[in-house]
């Protein structure tokens, strides 16, 4: 075990024994060799709190594995190592990490999280196993109803932007997943105590926590979490119709009449434009986003069956990855590690870096970059037929199903369409 992991355990026992006196001595214990397979209750620790999540540590094949589970999703992280009493993890397609000393029925550490500039946040994380609580140990019967369609407003450093929560709850049991503008906030889970709830959500990707509470007149008011540096407070009303059609930004050609196109390095230093023979004739989707990004992961883990299936009938797809970093060997070898545990076989170029203002920089046939992923969908004759920004994911529920029946329907209807050497000829 390297010397910070041992002083963050040994603090953590520190503040133990402080707290209980004698009787906890020897409780802490040595760090053992390999955790103990099972569920444990893991959680990370941000400025409003505790951010919990389901953990379960298996061992398959000779090695072990975790999940990450929230609501309905199970993330498996197999890129898994044991060595001196620590544990230590890589997130499936982000530089992300988890580093954790072992001790007999919980794990101890931080997770460390690859934000822009490559600067590091490191999170206070511990797990405790057969503890299967999300927020509240002694269940309460009588709760608000958090369920519904919510119109949210998420307010931060004097800027306010619109939301749509959906919940559902069963019993204390909350579910749902909050939509933005530029995304969604993934797979909440938590718990309603009384007129309060709490939710969170650790896929690897970006940490969530929401604590809410009913008022007098069954608004909900309260606050959100991102990380260790974001904090938005948050107000909603119930509105079955709430939507974010119009509400967000937009992103368009600066030109509508002139041809949109770029050329950018793939991940052994080649130049690709959208122009080379590759793409001609096709119909290409280029999409902007990053290794980081929990919501391009959504859209990965879609495109990566659809390619599959469209491929052949004459669709190419583009990702313009704009990475925390700016040296391209770092960035490319994030991409090529995202592009190998999503199984992406589409084209993937290095476009630049996170910064939106940078991004937009780097497409100045844009008016601007707003959010991640943003979708460029562009014909046979190499027109832009459609622009769309964010993604709605799987814990959208019918929202993604839309999105992605929409889409399909737009790239069938391209398709069906001549190509521009058919035209000209």
């Amino acid at each position: 075990m390297n010397s910070v992991a041992w002083e963050a355990a040994r603090s953590v026992c520190s503040r133990v024994l402080l707290a209980g006196g004698l009787a906890v001595i020897g409780a802490c214990g040595k760090p053992v060799e390999a955790p103990q397979t099972g569920v444990y209750r893991a959680s990370l620790e941000l400025p409003g709190g505790e951010a919990p999540f389901r953990l379960e540590v298996a061992r398959e094949n000779g090695r072990f594995a975790l999940y990450l589970v929230n609501a309905t999703e199970r993330t498996r992280v197999d890129n898994v190592t044991l060595a001196d009493g620590e544990l230590s993890a890589v997130f499936p397609g982000y530089e992300n990490t988890l580093r954790a000393t072992m001790y007999r029925d919980r794990l101890e550490g931080n997770v460390t999280l690859i934000k822009d500039a490559s600067k590091e946040q490191v999170i206070p994380f511990r797990a405790k196993r057969n503890q299967t609580y999300r927020f509240y140990k002694d269940a309460v019967t009588d709760n608000a109803d958090f369920a519904g369609r919510w119109e949210m407003t998420l307010t931060s450093d004097g800027k306010s932007s619109p939301a749509v929560a959906i919940f559902e709850q069963q019993h204390d049991r909350i579910t749902g997943t909050v939509m933005t503008p530029t995304g969604d906030h993934r797979f909440l889970e938590g718990q309603a105590h009384g007129d309060e709830a709490q939710l969170s959500t650790f896929a690897g990707g970006l940490a969530y926590l929401y604590k809410l509470k009913v008022d007098a007149n069954g608004e909900l008011e309260g606050d959100m979490w991102q990380g260790l540096a974001s904090h938005s407070k948050v107000r909603a009303h119930r509105n079955d119709d709430a939507t974010l059609d119009g509400k967000g930004p937009s992103t368009e050609l600066q030109d509508q009449s002139s041809r949109f196109d770029f050329t950018f390095k793939d991940l052994n230093g080649n130049e690709v434009s959208l122009h080379d023979p590759k793409f001609r004739d096709k119909v290409v989707v280029v999409t902007l986003g990053g290794s980081w990004c929990p919501n391009c992961h959504d859209e990965a883990e879609f495109l990566v069956p659809f390619y599959r299936e469209y491929q052949p009938k004459g669709v190419e797809i583009i990702a313009l990855m704009f990475e925390r970093h700016g040296e391209f060997e770092r960035a490319a070898s994030a991409v090529g590690n995202y592009r190998k545990d999503l199984g992406i076989e589409f084209t993937t170029l290095i476009a630049g870096v996170s910064d939106t203002d940078e991004a937009s920089k780097a497409l100045p046939a844009l008016t601007g970059i707003y959010g991640y992923p943003t979708t460029i969908v562009v014909d046979r004759a190499g027109t832009v037929r459609d622009i769309h920004v964010g993604f709605s994911g799987p814990a959208t529920g019918k929202h993604y199903e839309e999105y992605v029946s929409e889409f399909r329907a737009l790239i069938d209807e391209l398709l069906a369409e001549p190509a521009a050497s058919a035209v000209s000829g």
